[in-house]
This record gives structure tokens, sequence and C-alpha cells, in this order.
């Protein structure tokens, strides 16, 4: 009997940022992959709706708010969920912000709220669910990352130096915690349209450079990501850790493209 190293019955995933965008088709992704899953995010309407979504497949959930800016929100929700189902063996960020303006004109407000959301509050929640991650035994985490991770983008300095700044930590936790069994990795999502940035995208001159750099010529389906999300959070990378896997239709292997 061949094994399925990206089977995902029994484990228990805690989406952040799990309630909308790349992070509800993510906490889908895992609950079809065998999961029970948690995706938490500010609205009750909006988590009570991605849970029932994870039921109808079949899987375990649990409808419960975070504010990935208030620590003591994040430890609630970590408590709801060891009560409900004794361990947490994934836990995914995937709570974002972003701020379009020149960079001479972004006042310290707007900064410091990207930076909090994108990077202290990933910074915030592994530091929650360190503890049940190193029971685990096989710990997984996995930070959504970004292309401004690794190339600037205009006019959103905020939201490339939080990204940026999200890729070093998982590097850093990637090493830390290696020796307790907990594997920590990212995925740089290419240009995929959500709540979050659509407005920026569909129909602008932005949108239309964007896909004139990406080979495939077109933006991602949210769906896309899945695949990556399922193999960093199974059995199939136990032997990857502080790695960063773009899913960019190529936009960062890209030179000249025509």
């Amino acid at each position: 009997m061949v094994r399925n190293f990206t089977d995902l019955t029994g484990r228990v995933a805690v989406v952040l940022g799990g309630t909308s965008g790349i992070g509800r088709a993510i906490a889908a992704g895992l609950a079809e992959a065998g999961a029970d899953v948690v995706a938490s995010g500010r609205r009750q309407a909006n988590a009570d709706d991605v849970a029932a979504q994870i039921t109808a497949l079949g899987r375990q959930s649990l409808a419960h708010t975070v504010n990935i800016q208030d620590r003591k929100s994040i430890d609630a929700l970590r408590d709801a969920v060891l009560a409900r189902f004794g361990h947490v063996d994934i836990l995914v960020n995937a709570a974002g912000q972003t701020h379009k303006k020149p960079t001479s004109e972004v006042d310290e407000e707007s900064w410091n709220l990207v930076m909090d959301v994108n990077l202290t509050g990933i910074l915030r929640s592994c530091q929650s669910f360190y503890q049940p991650l190193v029971k685990s035994g096989h710990g997984r985490v996995v930070n959504i990352a970004s292309l401004s991770s690794f190339v600037a983008l205009y006019q959103v300095a905020a939201y490339c130096a939080s990204k940026a700044a999200v890729l070093s930590l998982t590097k850093n936790l990637a090493i830390e915690w290696a020796k307790d069994g907990v594997n920590v990795n990212a995925i740089a999502p290419g240009v995929f349209p959500t709540e979050l940035n659509a407005s920026l995208l569909n129909g602008t001159e932005r949108g239309r450079e964007f896909i004139a750099r990406i080979p495939m010529r077109r933006f991602g389906k949210t769906e896309e990501l899945v695949g990556a999300a399922i193999l960093l959070a199974s059995d199939a990378a136990s032997y990857i850790t502080g790695q960063a896997i773009a899913v960019d239709g190529g936009f960062l292997a890209a030179g000249v493209t025509t």
C-alpha cells in the first residue's frame, strides 16, 4: 500500500485570517486534505460561514473570532481550540493589511498598523501556539509572505517592508524551533485578487503591468495556493524548514518575457 504523505487526517489546523481571501481558500483546502480546521478572523458572521463550509466537507470546526492585534484574543482562540480538539498541529498565518500611498506621505499611524497586522501579528500567534505545536510532535507553521518579500512594489512600502520581515521571521523561527520538531515555512503568493487588493488590480494600469510581467499572463486563483499549503502542513515536508515557496505564475523567475 502506498502511503499518502499529504494526508492530514487527524491533524488540527488553525488559520488566522482564514475567513476571507487566501486564508479561506487554504482553510478549505486543508479540510479537503483531511484536517479539522478552525479558520478565524475578526467578524463572527464570517467565522460562522467558513466553519459551516468546513463541516460540510465532513470535518470538524469551531466558529471563533480573533483579533491578530490583541495577544489576549489570540490566546483565547488557542485555548478554545485546545478545549475542543485537545491539540494543534498546523498554524497558518494569513491575516494581512495593505496601504497604498507615496512613501513620502505615509503617516506613522498607517505604517504601524500595517506592521502590527502583517508582522507583529505573526509573532504573537507563533508565540501563543508554540507549546501546542511542540507537543504535537509534527508541528507546522505556514506564514503567508509575498512577492514583496523579494522585490519592491510601487507605493506600498509598509506592506513590502512587513512582508520582507515576515520572510526573515520565518527563517529565524525555523532555525530556533527545528530542535523542537516544529517546521516553519512560508508561501509567497504572486498576484491574487482578493478583497484586500482587488481595487488596485482589476482594470487598473497596475494590474495590466503585473499581467505583462507574469509569464502565465494571468492572475492567480486562490485555490492554486492550496497545494503548497498542504505540502508544507504535511509529513511530506518533514525535512523542509525555513523556506518560501513562490506560487506566482513565474513572476520572480522572469527577466524578459517577450
